[in-house]
């Protein structure tokens, strides 16, 4: 446990000191959702009626967006063959690196959608599914998409590939995401919506951390 905080607080470090692995993702969360109205309608019921769609579309280019980087760095430096060689498990590596990622990208997309709501006129009872279901939904983000970044490290072109490889397993996270917080802005209960996301999240991570490191390896010694 140790070693595994201590690779979390590394992996946020470097984050921090390359400030652009955190704001590209809320610069363009931001960019995605303020186009909408401008190019669809300003109308407030409209805006409404979308709002949730339009949010998590937002957060789930954004995290795809950084998900092309989440190995290259190591893989160019040498890095990512001295953690295969290491004597300390490569899945501790692994899912430090996505937590890691989620902090510095899900978790602020969270944080930062209230504001996002209020701009599409959002009713404010659904504020806090938007959040829950954020909260929920992004970490499994990171976790399907850390296998695709594994499956691309070693190509140049591999931002296409992920987007490719990845976006068809990210539907069910929109599907039930936005049905969360459309039933909390019509007054229903959201109880069933949030347990789906809640099992996805598990399922996800028992599963994802070990195909990841599978990926890496048939990547690095492909």
């Amino acid at each position: 446990m140790q070693f595994f905080f201590a690779a979390i607080k590394r992996n946020l470090l470097l984050s921090f000191r390359h400030k652009s692995d955190i704001f590209n993702p809320l610069a363009f969360f931001l960019m995605v959702a303020v186009m909408f109205p401008l190019g669809i309608s300003p109308e407030a019921k409209f805006l409404a009626a979308i709002a949730a769609g339009v949010i998590w579309v937002a957060a789930l280019l954004a995290s795809l967006l950084s998900m092309d980087g989440l190995f290259r760095s190591d893989f160019a430096d040498g890095s990512l063959e001295q953690m295969l060689i290491s004597p300390q498990p490569l899945i501790v590596m692994v899912l430090a690196k996505i937590i890691s990622h989620w902090l510095v990208t899900g978790f602020c997309l969270a944080l930062l959608s209230p504001l996002l709501a209020l701009m599409l006129f959002l009713p404010s009872e659904a504020l806090f599914a938007l959040v829950a279901s954020l909260l929920l939904g992004t970490p499994t983000l990171s976790l399907i998409g850390a296998i695709g970044a594994g499956l691309t490290v070693g190509l140049r072109n591999g931002g296409v590939l992920i987007s490719l490889l990845i976006l068809p397993l990210y539907i069910p996270l929109l599907i039930f995401g936005t049905a969360m917080v459309q039933a909390a802005s019509m007054g229903m209960p959201i109880v069933g919506y949030s347990a789906i996301l809640g099992a996805i999240l598990v399922v996800s991570l028992l599963f994802a951390p070990f195909a990841t490191v599978a990926a890496l390896k048939i990547s690095v010694k492909g």
